[in-house]
Parts: structure tokens; sequence; C-alpha cells
């Protein structure tokens, strides 16, 4: 019989702290999209980011992280790479690049965890196209994050967005639980049928994060053991929120409005509770 995956589910009280963390990444996510300018390089782009989180009470879950050690506060992915680029102060950014900023930080033992995807300059029309339907596929997954439906109900409306619109989507990489460690299980694929999976509860909470392609979804390991490239050349895009379920509905712990604006053009409920509106 196949060991069943341990699934942390938090009190309404934990889920509160896990969103002060997330707010806090949504902080550094902004100053970061700021600071993505020609000429900038991605170490100083580190740099803002372990200001931000240190000055607002956090640490950054990044750093230190898994074997070989991550180095940094952010992962820094230019252009052809998807995700996990370790930030240096030999990449300079270029007018028309564009950067996948993922961003981690821990407050009080919990973690929040979202990433972004910013043009760099003036950025070619098909590019921002990609990254417009990388994030709308994240805001699919988040509406689909329902209480009593399946882990690969958010699976397959990432998919069902993405599809039509011919983009590649990586299939080894993908979200996770989150909680009191960065990674945790379920691990969520961005494709699939839906009615699969564990049942989604009050409690649980989720990093759902699409990463889709221009080209071929196939993708490498660099050699420094954490750049995950794609093996074409092709351009990537990424986007990523954590996310709670909520009797009320989903709660996006990493949005500064709780998702309430994007999942009501969804036609969805935000499950933030009416004390922790803006």
């Amino acid at each position: 019989m196949a060991r069943r995956e341990h699934v942390q589910i938090k009190t309404a009280a934990e889920i509160a702290k896990m969103r002060i963390a997330g707010l806090l990444v949504a902080q550094t996510l902004d100053r970061l999209r700021e600071a993505a300018v020609p000429g900038a390089t991605t170490a100083d782009l580190d740099a803002v980011a372990e200001r931000t989180i240190r000055g607002g009470g956090g640490v950054p879950s990044f750093k230190g992280y898994a074997h070989p050690p991550y180095p940094a506060s952010i992962c820094s992915s230019v252009n052809d790479e998807v995700v996990h680029a370790i930030p240096n102060k030999r990449r300079v950014l270029r007018d028309g690049d564009i950067i996948s900023i993922d961003c981690g930080a821990i407050v009080d033992g919990w973690h929040g965890d979202a990433a972004i995807t910013v043009p760099v300059g003036n950025v070619a029309p098909e590019v921002l196209d990609m990254i417009r339907v990388c994030e709308e596929s994240l805001w699919r997954g988040l509406a689909a994050a329902q209480l009593g439906g399946r882990l690969t109900d958010i699976s397959s409306a990432v998919e069902q967005h993405i599809r039509p619109s011919g983009y590649g989507i990586v299939d080894n990489y993908g979200g996770h639980g989150i909680g009191t460690e960065m990674h945790q299980p379920p691990h969520i694929l961005n494709h699939g049928r839906p009615g699969r999976g564990i049942k989604l509860v009050a409690g649980l909470a989720l990093a759902i994060e699409p990463m889709i392609t221009m080209g071929s979804p196939d993708t490498k390991v660099l050699a420094d053991d954490w750049t995950v490239s794609t093996v074409d050349g092709s351009l990537a895009a990424h986007t990523e929120h954590t996310v709670a379920i909520t009797p009320r509905g989903p709660w996006v712990l990493t949005a500064h409005d709780g998702g309430a604006a994007k999942l009501a053009a969804l036609g969805v409920a935000c499950g933030q509770p009416a004390a922790a509106a803006t």
C-alpha cells in the first residue's frame, strides 16, 4: 500500500500568521518590480529583497535552503531561465529582457511564497502576451481552490487556460503545500484531469505556480545545480501565489487585497475574513 503524504492543516489563527508573511512577500515583490530596470544586476535585486524582508521582521525563505544550500534571497530567472536562477553581479538586465522573480519570507515560523514575471524596458508584444497568459492561468487556478473540490481541479483550471494559447507547460516543476516549511505535500501539477487528488479542506495552504514557455516545455538543470532553463532556449514565464482554502472561498495570502478584485472578476468570492479586509 502506498504511504499517504502528510498534509498540514492550519487553524484560522495559523493562516492569519501566514498572511503576515504573505503580505511581506507582496511588499518585497512590489519593490523588486520597480527595481527590475535596464542596467540593474540580479544581485542588486537580491539586495533589495533581503533588505525588505529583514526590515519587515522576516527571514528570507530561500537563503540556505536545501543542498547545495541556496545562496540568495530570491530566484532571478532571466529570459530562457524558468526558475531557481541564482542572482549574481555579472547578470545585467537589458532592455527587452524578462525576469521571473521568486520570493519567500518566514515570519514567526510561517512561510509566504510568490513569484512574478517582469518585463524589463521595452518588451515585444508576443512576450508580454505570454506573461499575461501565465498570470491569468494562475488566477484560474486560484479561483478553483474551493472547499470540497479536489487538488487537480486547480491543475486542470491552469491547463485549460494555457493550452488554447499554444504555450508549453513545464512538467517537472509545479506548486506545493506550504506552512511551517516552504515545501510540503501535496505537489501540484499545472495540468491534469479535474476531480482527482486530495480533497480541498479548510486550513489547507497551497502555493500555486504555473511555468510556461514560448517553445518546447523541456528543461535542463545548469551546472550550478539550481538554474532550470529551457532546452531550446525559448523564453519562459513563472507566476505564483500562496492561497488558503477557507469556508468563504480562496484567500490569496500573498496578494495585497487577498485576491478579492481578480477573483471577483472571475465570479468567485474571496475568503478573506471581514476583519482582515483593507
